[in-house]
């Protein structure tokens, strides 16, 4: 299970770097404001548009982020399947830029100490105090929003949509994604 998992996220991460190079308008990060240090730690998923590396995931996504000695990310990503299983996968985010550290890149391929087929990780919404925040692609045909969280108002929702219409996003490409797992429990660090 593990390995297919694996093997579906190198081969989706493999053509989103393929096709962010040749598609569309970049999506632009949220700008050099971003604090690394206040971003790490436990994300809900409250929406995403749907991945095919993510096919199995039925409930309770969450992301841990865990900022390394070396300055890079290691991201933890968990789900549930239908029966209540989980599924993890580990990779790694760093900034190429220093100067926006609100855009990364992601792998979750690594052999001996080397990462590959890197895909981009724009931070391109993110609240004030770090409540919530939404990641998406180059070409806006990926995106998660996630919260500190496991819900987030209908508000606030309304808001983050609003935004990324600007951006080019459409709201019907999310879907709500099931927390009920999460909402009378508190997961423990690393996801």
């Amino acid at each position: 299970m593990k390995f297919a998992l694996g093997l579906l996220v190198i081969i989706t991460l493999a053509a989103v770097s393929f096709v962010s190079v040749r598609q569309g308008e970049p999506v632009a990060g949220v700008g050099v404001d971003v604090d690394l240090v206040r971003y790490m730690g436990l994300w809900y998923a409250v929406a995403s548009i749907p991945t095919t590396f993510e096919a199995r995931c039925a409930q309770g996504t969450t992301a841990y982020y865990a900022l390394l000695p070396n300055g890079q990310v290691e991201v933890t990503n968990t789900c549930y399947d239908t029966a209540g299983a989980p599924s993890r996968v580990v990779g790694r985010a760093w900034v190429p830029d220093p100067r926006d550290p609100s855009k990364l890149k992601v792998s979750f391929v690594r052999l001996l100490g080397i990462s590959f087929f890197p895909a981009d990780y724009w931070i391109v919404d993110l609240a004030a105090n770090y409540s919530y925040a939404v990641v998406g692609h180059l070409d806006g045909t990926f995106g998660w929003i996630l919260s500190r969280t496991p819900t987030l108002s209908d508000d606030v929702l309304a808001g983050i949509y609003e935004r990324l219409g600007a951006r080019g996003y459409r709201r019907d490409q999310f879907v709500a994604i099931d927390q009920t797992r999460n909402l009378s429990k508190r997961l423990p660090a690393g996801g």
